[in-house]
């Protein structure tokens, strides 16, 4: 970069960031004590979301914002890329549910279309059928409706369609009957099932259990409280449904107001439903009653608890198998149903070394469960006749998934995918003992992309523990300080990061980029042992393995402090929010998309008291200094030369309520002293990121793109001239 231009992005910068600081937020600061310890809240007046003044000053940033961000060069080339894959894919396809007498319903959508539609075939190879369209869903809303949720029956005959719409998530459920080819009348209200375990039919293919919002207006303090599971017959009145688990109906069973219960059937032909007190936390109280006593209300009863640690399980002639993580070992076990007993359990499957069970499905004949390494090598093994065989996937997988018809069938079907390559669905031969290829959509090669390689690595944290990295690059890319790398990382709720394509990291590593997966404890990718190495009293280590993770990335010549950006969304905020905090001089940009960034007030959030399972809670001392070492609003320093930062957040978002990121901004506005830009994108039309249409998605991805490379010195982004 020459002189001149230089001094033109220097005068450039400053106006940004001089503009900026010409409309601070009102400061109308609080002070909370908690044993001993006094927290002044500098922003607590952002909270109100319905003072003029907050939402005027939100609006102003982001529009502020978006008239930089979307006039920066080469902006368009993310939304273009995108555009033109998919016109190259021709067809996407998800969220396929096959029934028991082989109906395929699916969502599909095509290149110039906003929005999936639902299609159905009577067999893999029979005659598609377009059966619903969203945009057809109440017109006289004008809104935006988008399918998040669907379940057909066992035998087909009807789906439950759930439609949300500008990413508010709670849902309306309506019913389509295939053999009337029609919609019928019944729309139920109040529900969220893709976030509750989803919808459960009942064999007689006419009743489905769900669980039931009572106050759907995030406004609200009842908002997500004393949610209820219940039965609902179709051609009853919506507001006559049974209730059949809930904190008001079940005094048997130890529910709070922010639990959500939940209820499962492993099969149509199932003896037994099982309750589970559910919520943010891997392990969960499981009751279980009859299954034909369901529509008799009989008391629930106890099965097994959160401290058996039980991940995963299935029903089998009697018996429960399960995955458990109890005493640090994860293994598979089966137990009596009629007589359970925990403690003196079977073991069907033990340890397997370097590899941690991840999930289990019923077969007729036997189960089938998957292993990962590392949260990045996936393998799958049938278990029939006592024991387990490793089967041979069709490419080496990152990731897979599992489907299975439960204990009528030997069928299932593995859906493998990988950093480079896109999803492919094969199903199982157990004849042939091979796996045949079963995809809707065709597969589609991307030659852009056959120069990336990826690569799996470990570096060491901290305290000496090898943290797994996932890194992708092109083959010519060359170590040294000009590479801009991008580092995502999340570390929550035992989630791992998986692989799966990312066209958002390929274009990064096609602009020359490098991109770092950074699988930081918190997730899951070890197991238990390392959800629980970045929990709660031990969170800080999510945090300090990211900086780990850019400090190798310096230290092995892949790049330089100038040249990293940290990318993070939801839990992951506090990762994000934290490294930039402890650590502002490691990095050069931060991206928090709808960040947990003041965790000493997610308590007070809609969801906040489910959160603490995870986080900690205000009302244990420990947890309360855990809280506030992992609340990155409050650990600000007035004063402090901050990275360059887009903070993003949903007005709908009914998880991480929109007032914290805008506190987060509005602190970190008025402490910072570099003259790297600080920008706040609220999406008025948006919610937590799911659930609105692919152009909106793309066009919020882009944003974030931009500024990365712009930031980072990308010649392609670079700003040449002020546009006055």
């Amino acid at each position: 970069m020459n002189i001149y231009k230089l001094y033109f992005l220097l005068i450039f910068l400053c106006v940004i960031v001089e503009a900026q600081k010409t409309n601070p937020a009102i400061s109308k600061p609080v002070t909370d004590e908690y044993f001993g310890s006094k927290i002044v809240d500098e922003y607590r007046n952002l909270e109100d979301l319905n003072d003029l003044s907050t939402s005027k000053w939100m609006e102003d940033q982001t529009k502020y914002s978006l008239s930089v961000l979307r006039n920066i060069p080469n902006r368009q080339f993310y939304i273009d890329k995108r555009l033109e894959f998919d016109k190259k894919q021709a067809v996407s396809v998800n969220q396929l549910n096959i029934t028991d007498n082989d109906s395929y319903f699916y969502l599909k959508r095509l290149p110039q279309e906003k929005t999936a539609k639902l299609f159905y075939r009577r067999s893999f190879t029979g005659i598609e059928k377009e059966i619903f369209n969203p945009e057809n869903f109440k017109p006289e809303n004008k809104k935006k409706y988008q399918i998040n949720y669907i379940k057909p029956s066992y035998d087909g005959s009807k789906v439950v369609i759930a439609l949300t719409e500008s990413g508010k998530e709670i849902s309306e459920m309506v019913i389509y009957d295939i053999s009337q080819g029609k919609l019928l009348p019944d729309i139920l209200t109040n529900s969220w099932p893709s976030d509750s375990g989803g919808i459960t039919w009942l064999s007689d293919n006419k009743s489905f259990i769900y669980r039931y919002y009572p106050v759907i207006d995030p406004k609200s303090p009842l908002f997500l409280k004393d949610t209820e599971s219940v039965l609902y017959t179709i051609g009853q009145s919506p507001q006559a449904h049974t209730i059949l688990l809930s904190r008001q109906n079940n005094p048997e069973v130890k529910i709070n107001p922010e639990d959500f219960p939940r209820i499962g059937i492993s099969s149509k032909n199932s003896k037994y439903i099982f309750g589970q007190i559910s919520g943010a936390a891997t392990f969960k109280d499981t009751y279980y009653i009859p299954s034909d006593n369901v529509f008799s209300q009989k008391k629930w009863k106890f099965l097994f608890s959160k401290e058996d640690k039980i991940t995963d399980f299935i029903e089998k002639d009697d018996n429960l198998i399960y995955i458990s993580e109890r005493n640090g070992t994860n293994a598979i076990y089966s137990t009596s149903l009629r007589n359970p007993d925990f403690q003196n359990a079977k073991i069907l499957v033990p340890n397997i070394a370097d590899e941690i069970i991840i999930s289990l499905n019923n077969l007729k004949d036997g189960f089938v469960f998957s292993t990962s390494k590392n949260g990045v090598e996936a393998k799958v093994y049938l278990y029939k006749g006592k024991n387990k065989n490793l089967l041979t996937l069709p490419f080496l997988a990152g990731n897979v998934s599992i489907t299975a018809k439960g204990n009528t069938s030997n069928d299932f079907w593995v859906v493998c995918s990988g950093w480079k390559n896109d999803s492919e669905r094969f199903k199982y031969n157990s004849l042939q003992n091979k796996f045949i290829p079963e995809n809707i959509a065709p597969i589609i090669e991307y030659p852009e992309f056959k120069d990336i390689i990826a690569e799996e690595i470990t570096i060491k944290s901290h305290d000496g523990l090898d943290i797994p990295v996932s890194l992708m690059y092109n083959k010519n890319t060359k170590k040294n300080s000009e590479n801009p790398v991008l580092i995502y990382a999340y570390g929550a709720y035992g989630t791992n990061i998986s692989p799966n394509l990312s066209k958002t990291y390929m274009l990064w590593v096609q602009k020359g980029g490098i991109v770092a997966i950074a699988h930081v404890r918190g997730g899951g990718e070890k197991g238990e042992p390392w959800h629980e190495g970045g929990y709660k009293i031990t969170k800080s280590n999510s945090w300090k393995d990211l900086i780990s993770c850019a400090e190798y990335m310096i230290r092995e010549k892949y790049t330089s402090k100038n040249k990293i950006a940290i990318w993070g969304a939801s839990a992951g905020g506090i990762t994000i929010g934290r490294a930039i905090t402890e650590r502002p001089d490691l990095f050069k940009v931060a991206i928090i998309d709808a960040g947990v960034v003041n965790a000493t007030r997610m308590e007070f959030t809609p969801n906040g008291l489910n959160s603490a399972k995870e986080f900690g809670s205000l009302q244990n001392e420990a947890e309360f200094k855990a809280l506030l070492e992992m609340d990155a609003y409050q650990q600000i320093r007035k004063g402090e030369k901050y990275p360059a930062t887009l903070i993003t957040s949903g007005i709908n978002d009914p998880r991480v309520s929109p007032w914290m990121p805008a506190k987060f901004a509005a602190k970190l506005f008025a402490a910072d002293k570099s003259e790297n830009p600080l920008f706040l994108k609220i999406d008025y039309e948006g919610g937590h990121g799911s659930d609105i249409p692919v152009a909106q998605k793309y066009d919020n991805i882009a944003d974030t793109f931009a500024f990365a490379f712009w930031q980072l010195g990308h010649p392609d982004y670079e700003v040449k001239e002020i546009k006055k």
